[in-house]
């Protein structure tokens, strides 16, 4: 090529041929096209339609947390506390972004007490962000979770509840589940003022679960409050400790205790047994969990007595010197055969109560209307539902008096045909201690003194307290009721359990309900043991020491002085008592 010579672009057909303008133009416009369809997209996506996609972002990155509300304590009455809540951390797991490393996971399976399979179990939906591994840790065993470094698997702060007291109060107290929400008692009965209310906050999360920025406003939680019982934590255990000494000596199938202040009403202690521990419930049972002094109804039998005397005394048909004849230690009405359990012969109306005479006790009821006698009944509260917001309170059962044939009347007077719980009899048994006032009757701390209604005469109460004196003790069914150093007064009962349409041969109930001190009452104390089973069964020698004891105990921790000479007392060798 000559050094003079250039290359003529124009000789390329390609590049001579000239381009139409419209092309360009098209070309041109396509692309802007291209551009307005993406950024009408765009705004479409982050401007106008943007719910889809933020609802989307927020499901893969936005959390939000809950601020649980620390649950109020329930306490005695002195402060005590019966159920509180403690830190207890709980693992979860994200298998959508979770680490799968075979070793790490097992060693995981063992911290949490499950079995690899069952692990694995829980972690199979890959397409789940949230899954609970174990619910309300210990501290150390969730510090070596989280040292194993797993992928997607986070601890959170949740609380537990605990109970110090044990099963002594279990059946008021009751428990909560895994969720913090009362199930039993005294935790379902006020969960709203325990639970308070839980807070929130939102925020973002990386991909590995670290909290990157909180997004709107947090909403604190309002902690619950506490609940104050009018229960004596010392009182209630020494109850329960005895009721359960005296189940297990007699072989009985269960028992329950109540104590009530006569002055405030307040309950110092509702014992039952058998009983179990509120946060370990392990194969638990109807039988344990069942709060027998409040859902079980019964006949009283013999505990009845004292009400039907009160209402003779009440209508002048006989006075406590009043001789009544209950030779030969039976009577018939309308065909019915009712018995003593030994001939008395001549009784005054105070050896009624003293020994416990059907006979007599059903020749006062007969002169009565029945009227009268369920009239008495109704204002005790036998027929009504307990003003005590507890679930399953049992209202007993009082039938019309317009549909009492003779013998029914005979045999209500005497505590058959009638029932109620022993809570019932136990506020019932006020009305003498009360010199014939009845009190309600609260499971909150009261200070004040309440006041009562009138059912009978403060005569009448208290010529009934002397009969119930006399009967506890010696000559009495109940002398093993007697208690060192403080007077008391009670009625023992021994009650056929139903069974069918009959009655059991060889199944009873023994109660014992009383108050002490005598002349100046202060607290009334009902026992229950349930089918005593190891020879012995009579109401006096089953119930009795278990109110001794009770009385004992329970008027110490209120400082009442003694008001008889601490001396022991001599106990008759036998005890005979009617049903």
């Amino acid at each position: 090529m000559s050094r003079g010579r250039s290359v003529q672009l124009s000789a390329s057909p390609l590049l001579a041929s000239k381009t139409p303008v419209w092309r360009s133009k098209l070309i041109v416009a396509a692309m802007a096209l291209g551009f307005l369809t993406l950024m009408g997209r765009a705004a479409h996506v982050q401007v106008i339609h943007n719910d889809f996609f933020i609802q989307q972002g927020e499901v893969r990155f936005a959390r939000t947390l809950a601020l649980p509300a620390n649950r109020g304590r329930v306490v005695d009455r002195h402060g005590v506390l019966l159920a509180s809540s403690v830190p207890a951390p709980s693992i979860w797991a994200n298998p959508e972004d979770m680490e799968r490393d075979p070793v790490k996971l097992q060693q995981l399976a063992r911290l949490l007490k499950m079995t690899p399979a069952e692990l694995g179990q829980r972690l199979k939906n890959e397409e789940k962000t949230f899954v609970w591994l174990r619910r309300q840790l210990d501290e150390p065993v969730v510090k070596e979770v989280l040292a194993l470094g797993i992928k997607g698997v986070y601890d959170i702060k949740e609380y537990k509840r605990i109970y110090p007291e044990g099963e002594a109060v279990a059946h008021l107290v009751g428990f909560t589940n895994v969720e913090d929400k009362g199930q039993e008692g005294v935790e379902l009965v006020f969960q709203k003022q325990l639970s308070g209310q839980a807070g929130s906050r939102r925020v973002i999360k990386d991909r590995l679960g670290r909290v990157v920025e909180a997004v709107g406003e947090t909403l604190h939680p309002v902690d619950g409050q506490d609940v104050q019982l009018s229960i004596d934590s010392k009182v209630q255990f020494y109850a329960y400790q005895t009721l359960r000494d005296a189940v297990k000596a007699n072989k009985a199938k269960a028992g329950s205790v109540v104590v009530l202040d006569v002055q405030t009403g307040e309950i110092l202690a509702l014992a039952n047994y058998p009983s179990y521990v509120p946060d370990k419930r392990v194969n638990l049972s109807g039988e344990q969990l069942r709060n027998r002094a409040l859902t079980d109804s019964f006949e009283p039998g013999s505990i009845m007595k004292p009400f039907t005397v009160a209402l003779a005394l009440e209508q002048g048909l006989v006075k406590p010197e009043t001789s009544i004849q209950t030779a030969p230690g039976r009577i018939t009405i309308s065909g019915s055969t009712i018995r003593d359990v030994k001939m008395h012969g001549l009784l005054t109306v105070n050896q009624v109560i003293q020994k416990s005479s059907n006979v007599g006790t059903v020749k006062m009821a007969m002169q009565m209307q029945p009227r009268d006698m369920w009239e008495l009944f109704s204002e005790l509260g036998f027929g009504h539902k307990p003003d005590l917001p507890f679930p399953g309170v049992v209202s007993g059962r009082l039938r019309p008096y317009k549909s009492w044939r003779p013998v029914e009347q005979a045999t209500m007077s005497y505590g058959y045909g009638v029932s109620g719980s022993l809570f019932q009899v136990a506020r019932a048994y006020t009305v003498f201690a009360r010199d014939g006032e009845i009190v309600p009757a609260t499971l909150l701390k009261s200070v004040q003194q309440v006041q009562g209604t009138r059912v009978i005469s403060p005569d009448s109460a208290r010529a009934i307290r002397h009969m119930l004196q006399l009967a506890a003790g010696p000559g009495g069914t109940g002398p093993q009721a007697q208690t060192m150093g403080y007077s008391v007064g009670g009625k023992s009962g021994t009650a056929r359990k139903q069974e069918g349409k009959g009655y059991a041969s060889d199944k009873y109930r023994s109660f014992f309900v009383g108050i002490a001190p005598i002349d100046q009452p202060r607290i009334v104390v009902a026992v229950m043991v349930d089918e005593p089973n190891n020879g012995v069964y009579y109401g006096g020698a089953v119930a009795g020491p278990v109110f001794s004891q009770t009385v004992q105990q329970t008027l110490r921790v209120m400082g009442v002085q003694p008001d008889m000479a601490v001396k022991p007392q001599i106990l008759a060798q036998a005890v005979e008592e009617s049903f």
